[in-house]
C-alpha cells in the first residue's frame, strides 16, 4: 500500500503546476486520496482509472488546471462528485472555498465523507441528496460538474441553483459545440448562455478539456445563446 502512495506522490509532483496554491499540501493529500481509491476499488468500483500516472493526470491535474476560475467563490457545489473529483482537490488547493459535493450513490458518498475526514478538510462536505433537491434547499454561488451529464440534462438538474443566481463552470470535452447545439431548446427555455472560458490538453495525449461557463439571463435581457 505504501508503494502505491509513493508512486502517486511522485506522479503528482511531476505533473501539478508549480504555481498551484498550497501545492505541497495538494500533493500530500491527493496522494492519500488516490491511495484510498486504489484500496477501496478492491471492495467496489469507484473508478477504472487507478494507475499512478493516469490517476494523477485524469483525476487530480484535470480537476486543478482551471483553479483560477474558482477563486473568489464562497460556496461551490460539485454535482455528481463520484470519488471526489473535482471537489476534493479543489478543497485542498483553495481552503477558503466552502465546497459541498453531491453524490447520490450511497457507497460513493460514504467513501467521500470518510476521505474528507481522513484528510481533515474543514471546508468540504458531502451530501447524498439528489442534485436537484440539494440545489433547491441550499444556496450556492458557483456550481461545477465533471463527467456529470450532457449540457441539456445538466441544466435541468442545476436550474434551481442557476435561478438563485449561481453560475456554472462545467468540465466538458472537445465536442462542446455539439452539446450546446443539442441543448438549444433547454437553453432557450431557461434563458441560458453557455460560453467556453478555458480549454486545455492533458499530458500524454490523455484528452482535451473545455470549461464552459453557464449563466441564466436576467429577466429583462433578450434571449440569446452564445458559444
Amino acid at each position: 500500500m505504501q508503494l502505491w502512495n509513493v508512486d502517486f506522490r511522485s506522479e503528482l509532483e511531476a505533473v501539478l503546476p508549480s504555481d498551484l496554491p498550497n501545492r505541497a499540501d495538494v500533493v500530500e493529500k491527493t496522494a492519500l486520496h488516490l491511495e484510498r481509491i486504489e484500496e477501496t476499488n478492491k471492495l467496489f468500483n469507484l473508478t477504472r482509472i487507478v494507475s499512478p500516472r493516469d490517476a494523477a493526470i485524469k483525476h487530480v491535474l484535470d480537476a486543478l488546471i482551471p483553479w483560477r476560475l474558482f477563486v473568489g467563490a464562497k460556496h461551490l457545489l460539485d454535482a455528481g462528485t463520484g470519488a471526489g473529483f473535482p471537489g476534493i482537490p479543489l478543497a485542498i488547493a483553495l481552503p477558503d472555498l466552502r465546497i459541498t459535493m453531491a453524490e447520490s450513490t450511497g457507497k460513493k458518498a460514504r467513501f467521500v465523507a470518510d476521505t474528507i475526514a481522513a484528510l481533515g478538510l474543514a471546508n468540504a462536505a458531502v451530501s447524498a441528496e439528489r442534485v436537484e433537491d440539494l440545489t433547491t434547499a441550499v444556496r450556492f454561488d458557483l456550481v461545477t460538474a465533471r463527467a456529470f451529464a450532457p449540457l441539456g440534462r445538466a441544466l435541468e438538474f442545476l436550474a434551481p441553483a442557476l435561478k438563485s443566481g449561481a453560475r456554472g463552470l462545467l468540465y466538458k470535452g472537445p465536442d462542446i459545440e455539439q452539446e450546446i447545439a443539442e441543448a438549444a431548446p433547454q437553453m432557450k427555455k431557461l434563458r441560458a448562455t453557455a460560453v467556453e472560458v478555458m480549454r486545455y490538453d492533458l499530458p500524454d495525449s490523455m484528452g482535451s478539456r473545455r470549461i464552459v461557463e453557464v449563466r441564466l439571463l436576467a429577466p429583462t435581457s433578450a434571449i440569446r445563446i452564445k458559444v
